[in-house]
């Protein structure tokens, strides 16, 4: 039975299909944003395949108005392909299953249509490296590497960043923007109200002077400031003046922590570890009565060695290795130093074989493999609340940078855990409250807390349960539903929200229309491409200059790499007059839409 709005069968072939489509595969909120990003930016016919109309994403998929047909099929077999025309489809992309799975579903679209541009999903980069070369017109992307670092760098506090030409480029905010910076990114940004934000404003290629001006309104008031409150709203007639610009990265911010106290943090590990209070008590006394010993040898004695003997002596009496003084024979000391000695050497027989074992234990605690639970070292710490593909992937790159790392996961069969702890880091699994693991996980130490699982209501709780224990803590949330987002964003002002599908949706069509997208930056909830394009002869780009790209909005060109000079990168290209001709390839700064219009 067909379904209204024209709409295939569930399962059954798409009577108007046609040919010159593209074929989504997937209910998850990848392919939803996939298909949006498709049909509002391309324009392009898309058929959806999905495994359960009634679930997931799979109803919001059959309501998106551009969808020509949407059929349900648990797999992507051959029957599948067949009732979505694969033989007539200009590109597949494949948004779910296993790599397998989707590798599979990959060579059967190839036998039948050789020439289908192919986008498949995965998350072993290494075996889409094998398979793009293996088909020629295939491109493997992971929508978790992809996103990763924005939630790993949100957690650090440093900006993420997207490499060209050896420049790495970030979006800066506000009171953060250099002179040098290339080009004006937003304007009117208001945490509070975020759909006033203006992506790529049309203020030309140059933003220099736009900023000066802003930053120069008398006493500090915003652009756009007209003092006189909005009688429809009754809000201030004040217009948000936030202004976000692009620009290089000079240096990546230290985040080690600094020797001496991982040191501290390490013993104290290890001596709670192996203690209890009272033991602990025992083990402080003891050490206190060495060191009043030493200071006694050092009064008493009659060698005349200094401090680095009576440090000698001391060290030795207290491992056992005293050498005691015999009538007859020369004496070293009165008898106060002989009881400094017996003091020493017995406190030595108490304090030395704990504290050996302790630091025996802490070393061995590092080996690959042998995670510790957080203890008193794990301080400064990032915590990833769930251990999908995103949160392994966030795990490992803030581990990457020395910083210490817990991850916290309530299935113990996700296969993040695995990876977690082939990396030395802590995980703490368990369906008990989440209060308790966060406090388990020392949240009330912790730098950022990163809450990565599929569920918008579990990482909005532990955001609010990390900020109940420590307010200040940095919050990084996935979330999918947009106005979910900018409630949080208005509500809660430390938190940042970041969404996987938004973030790599762009990429995966970009790279099912054939073109490549370097990285994406997010400006809070909005997402700007940077894109590398090469001019072909007798496309949409030959014959065009800059200016005639940057004039109806949405597109900034940051560089240009000559025909002649391909190794060099013209960053902001002076002459705008300048026609592009074939060889030639652009840098640029693009809205989704934007994009969508340069490359048709």
């Amino acid at each position: 039975m067909a379904v209204p709005g024209q709409r295939g069968a569930a399962g059954g072939a798409d009577e108007g299909a046609g040919g010159g489509h593209y074929i989504v595969c997937g209910g998850n909120s990848l392919a939803h944003r996939l298909i949006l990003e498709l049909t509002e930016q391309y324009e392009v016919p898309v058929v959806a395949v999905v495994p359960d109309r009634s679930r997931e994403h799979g109803p919001a998929i059959a309501a998106l108005p551009g969808v020509r047909a949407v059929l349900e099929h648990s797999t992507v077999t051959g029957e599948a392909l067949a009732a979505a025309d694969v033989e007539h489809a200009r590109g597949i992309a494949l948004m779910d299953g296993t790599d397998q799975e989707n590798i599979h579903a990959a060579l059967a679209a190839e036998n039948r249509n050789p020439g289908v541009r192919i986008v498949l999903r995965i998350f072993n980069q290494r075996l889409g490296e094998h398979l793009e070369k293996l088909l020629p017109n295939c491109a493997a992307l992971s929508g978790s590497a992809t996103a990763a670092p924005a939630f790993a760098n949100g957690a650090l506090g440093r900006p993420h960043t997207v490499e060209v030409g050896g420049r790495q480029l970030y979006v800066a905010h506000d009171g953060d923007i250099r002179p040098d910076q290339l080009c004006l990114v937003a304007d009117r940004i208001d945490r509070r109200d975020l759909s006033r934000l203006r992506l790529l404003p049309e203020t030309g290629g140059r933003a220099a002077d736009f900023i000066r001006i802003a930053e120069l309104m008398g006493g500090g008031e915003r652009l756009g400031d007209t003092g006189r409150p909005d009688p429809a709203s009754g809000r201030s007639g004040r217009e948000p003046g936030g202004l976000a610009a692009l620009q290089a990265l000079d240096a990546e911010p230290p985040l080690r922590q600094p020797l001496r106290k991982r040191l501290k943090w390490w013993l104290l590990d290890g001596l709670k570890h192996f203690t209890n209070t009272r033991l602990r008590m025992i083990l402080i006394t003891a050490f206190a009565a060495i060191v009043l010993g030493g200071l006694v040898l050092a009064r008493h004695t009659t060698h005349s060695g200094g401090f680095g003997w009576t440090v000698y002596f001391t060290l030795l009496d207290a491992a056992g290795a005293v050498q005691p003084d015999v009538p007859g024979q020369q004496v070293l000391g009165d008898s106060w130093a002989r009881a400094a000695q017996v003091l020493i050497t017995f406190c030595g027989i108490t304090f030395v074989p704990v504290a050996t074992a302790i630091v025996v234990e802490a070393l061995a605690s590092g080996r690959r493999g042998v995670p510790r639970p957080p203890g008193a070292r794990t301080r400064d710490h990032v915590i990833v609340v769930g251990l999908g593909n995103v949160g392994t992937r966030v795990a490992a790159l803030v581990h990457a940078t020395g910083l210490p790392v817990v991850c916290l996961e309530r299935d113990p069969q996700a296969r993040g855990i695995a990876a977690a702890r082939a990396l030395g880091i802590p995980v703490l699994i368990g369906e008990g409250p989440l209060e308790a693991q966060l406090k388990q996980a020392r949240v009330k130490h912790a730098r950022a807390v990163v809450a990565v699982t599929s569920d918008d209501a579990a990482n909005l709780e532990a955001a609010l349960e990390a900020r109940a224990v420590r307010p200040e803590v940095r919050i990084v949330v996935r979330l999918f539903d947009d106005d979910f987002a900018h409630h949080v964003y208005a509500t809660l002002g430390n938190v940042a929200s970041r969404s996987l599908s938004y973030l790599a949706a762009p990429a995966f069509a970009a790279a099912l229309m054939g073109r490549e997208v370097l990285g994406t930056l997010s400006v809070f909830r909005h997402v700007l491409l940077i894109a590398e394009l090469t001019v072909e002869e007798g496309s949409g780009l030959d014959g065009r200059n800059t200016g005639d790209l940057e004039g109806p909005g949405g597109v900034r060109v940051l560089a240009v790499r000559l025909n002649r000079r391909p190794q060099d990168h013209l960053w902001n290209f002076a002459d705008r007059s300048r026609r592009l001709v074939p060889g030639d390839r652009i840098v640029i700064a693009a809205t989704r839409a934007g994009l969508a219009r340069v490359i048709q």
